[in-house]
């Protein structure tokens, strides 16, 4: 189950439009189980719901208000059965959105201060995200059982283009190393070399060499994927790609990263349509479980609003 996914469009348009930030006070809201929501934290995260979604104050503060509660019973469960988001997930996922929005981590933060919403703000809300997804995908996991007469109903219904053709690649991955302590120089520094690197790189077969004249540089084989199976992230760069070149250079919480293309066939199998219908299935029947799962935290709480 994919963590849902921010408008970045919409969120692009918000933050190119530059609006104030609004006065925020830090008064008691909302008491969660004994964790308190506060004033500000409701203004915040308003102030990002507004400029994800375009909506007027009065429905993002309500929206706020209860994405909030939810966020701290998702990470209260989360807590209990043992899970606890790392630091470096959470600035993954951050990194994710900016590389989306052709941005560095460094420009997007600085574009949600410009806009008046602290970038803690958003990684609050990445953190629960990715909470839920693991608590989630720990208890159901097992309970989704998904028929291959769903499969075979669905995919005659899709709308899926050459449903009896799949396309695998052969992927390895480059990562740059950047320490996280490391100075605005050195960063400076392995960013150019990345793009080196993806500027002469030839081929899989001769990476080695190329890779050796450069220090702390990682190739990691990934191995064969359909393309229905690649990171939502990375696929259109990765499909875009020619075989034997490097995709852009994403910064992330290790470096700088690539993908390889070291290959790419088309196959006589409609695998890669089933195994799209059959991830929308699971998906759908996921959202159910989660629905029903906080719906049961939100009954078992204790929730006072002032």
């Amino acid at each position: 189950m994919r963590i849902p996914a921010f408008s970045l469009c919409l969120l692009m348009i918000g933050l190119i439009m530059g609006q104030g930030p609004a006065m925020a006070q830090n008064e008691i809201k909302v008491i969660v189980n004994d964790q308190p929501i506060t004033t500000y934290d409701i203004n915040q995260r308003a102030r990002l719901v507004q400029l994800t979604q375009r909506k007027p104050v009065s429905v993002a503060r309500s929206m706020a208000e209860q994405e909030l509660i939810e966020d701290v019973l998702k990470l209260g469960e989360a807590k209990r059965v043992g899970i606890v988001p790392s630091s470096r997930e959470v600035d993954g996922a951050y990194s994710s959105i900016a590389g989306n929005m052709k941005m560095s981590g460094a420009q997007l933060s600085a574009a949600l201060r410009k806009n008046g919403v602290n970038p803690d703000t958003l990684k609050d809300r990445l953190k629960a995200q990715i909470a839920w997804q693991k608590v989630v995908g720990s208890r159901f996991r097992s309970q989704i059982k998904i028929d291959e007469s769903e499969v075979v109903a669905a995919l005659k219904k899709s709308d899926i283009k050459d449903k009896n053709t799949s396309v695998e690649y052969d992927l390895k991955q480059i990562i740059v190393v950047v320490p996280k302590k490391a100075s605005s120089s050195l960063k400076a520094k392995r960013q150019r070399e990345s793009a080196q690197i993806r500027k002469e790189f030839t081929g899989c077969d001769t990476a080695g060499t190329l890779l050796g004249q450069f220090n702390e540089v990682v190739l990691k084989p990934v191995g064969r994927r359909l393309e229905t199976e690649l990171p939502a992230d990375l696929k259109d760069d990765i499909t875009s790609t020619e075989v034997g070149r490097l995709t852009k250079p994403k910064q992330t919480d290790r470096g700088f990263e690539m993908v390889a293309v070291c290959g790419k066939r088309e196959m006589n199998s409609d695998l890669a349509a089933r195994t799209e219908v059959e991830n929308q299935l699971r998906e759908k029947e996921g959202a159910q479980l989660m629905r029903r799962y906080l719906q049961e935290l939100k009954l078992r709480a204790t929730i006072v609003q002032r």
